[in-house]
């Protein structure tokens, strides 16, 4: 998976668990908690999804290295090496 691949399936994570969120302005190098509305529970659910789509276990150490889109892609790039893009958000 390319980069830009994992920025659009982070993305598609968050967009099905928070659906009225806009996405398509997020900066890279932002916390997603300083630009959407994301708790505790739905930064769960978004590694989850991960584990669930990808099969990409994220232990809870690394987790504040997803905090950003930069840090998804620095972090989930080489895991999802290979993998396919599975989008099911409605866009």
């Amino acid at each position: 998976m390319s980069n830009e691949e994992v920025v659009i399936a982070v993305k598609d994570i968050i967009a099905t668990i928070a659906p009225d969120e806009e996405l398509s302005n997020l900066a890279l190098d932002v916390r997603l908690r300083d630009q959407i509305e994301l708790d505790s529970m739905d930064f769960l659910d978004i590694v989850m999804e991960l584990r669930k789509r990808y099969g990409v276990q994220v232990p809870e150490v690394d987790y504040m290295q997803l905090a950003t889109l930069k840090g998804c892609v620095d972090y989930l790039g080489p895991k999802l090496a290979g993998k396919q893009l599975v989008q099911t958000a409605a866009r």
